[in-house]
């Protein structure tokens, strides 16, 4: 019998992890003939009893296996730790939250089981969740499409099954600190497929994904897979020098045979902001990179285990 295992990561969920946890059951039950089950839930050190509510379920089922981190390392930190942890033959992972239905595991063994080593699962968001929300993941997803040279599908979530040699690859080999598996797994390669899914109501509790985070993890996502920012920093430059070069000269010939004015000072005080902006901006995009250069070259881990349970 070959064996599966649930990845979760969990953040201050106390009012919604034992539902989802029962919803998780009920759906791996229906494959207990084909496959072996276990779910690791990977606490992010939180404030409320969420880390206690898991301790009980582990105590009385040894398939809840639980890893409480030290402190907040972040979605996608916790992910890598469930994958450092697995040794089943496939990982699924996904949100505790039920906006990813536990109900769509076997249509995700299903497509593994027809020879997909990724299983992607694109959401289908519905008319609930806010247009702005709605509308600036569509337009990220198109602009990381756009720019990076691994595709990246409008619309993926981190929701996903992973064969064993995927997950072996995050275990010894893929271990950079900037974060992006929605793009890493796309840069596997491996065969993989699409699944559709519609975005199920929280039940409870808030969303811990902030626009702030939102913004961050974006930035995280370009960084990673495109570096068509700082050419685009090159051009802008090389062409504004050109541009400069030529107005200057125009402007010099326009003083020498008409006697005018080379540049009123409102003029130049604008000329001075607008392009003292730009060069911050730029500035800007050299300092994400080079960021991401001092995360690497620091070489922290991506996270601290504080317990481990019925691991």
């Amino acid at each position: 019998m070959r064996t599966l295992t649930v990845v979760s990561p969990v953040f201050n969920e106390e009012s919604v992890i034992l539902a989802f946890h029962e919803e998780l059951r009920r759906a791996l039950v229906t494959i207990e003939d084909r496959w072996s089950w276990s779910v690791i839930y990977v606490v992010d050190r939180g404030t409320d009893r969420t880390l206690d509510l898991l301790r009980g379920l582990a105590a009385s089922d040894p398939s809840v296996r639980v890893l409480a981190l030290s402190s907040h390392f972040g979605q996608q930190a916790q992910l890598l730790a469930g994958l450092d942890h697995c040794d089943a033959d496939a990982v699924v992972m996904m949100d505790c939250d039920l906006q990813h239905p536990p109900a769509l595991n076997p249509e995700l063994l299903a497509a593994h089981e027809r020879g997909h080593d990724v299983v992607h699962t694109v959401r289908e968001d519905t008319p609930e969740i806010p247009w702005l929300k709605r509308a600036t993941a569509r337009w990220f997803y198109r602009l990381v499409d756009a720019i990076s040279e691994t595709p990246i599908r409008e619309g993926a979530a981190d929701f996903r099954l992973v064969s064993r040699r995927v997950v072996e690859l995050f275990q010894g080999r893929i271990r950079e600190r900037g974060l992006f598996l929605r793009g890493l797994f796309s840069w596997v390669g491996f065969p993989s497929c699409p699944v559709r899914f519609r975005v199920g109501a929280r039940r409870a509790g808030r969303s811990k994904f902030s626009f702030g985070r939102r913004v961050r993890f974006g930035l995280a996502g370009v960084v990673a897979f495109s570096r068509v920012p700082l050419r685009a920093a090159f051009a802008v430059g090389l062409v504004l020098g050109v541009l400069g070069a030529v107005v200057l000269a125009v402007t010099l010939a326009r003083c020498v045979t008409t006697g005018a004015p080379f540049l009123s000072a409102s003029a130049f005080a604008g000329l001075l902001v607008g392009l003292g902006g730009l060069q911050l901006v730029f500035l800007g995009v050299l300092g994400e990179y080079l960021g991401a250069v001092l995360d690497e070259v620091r070489a922290r881990p991506h996270y601290v285990v504080e317990e481990r349970i019925n691991l």
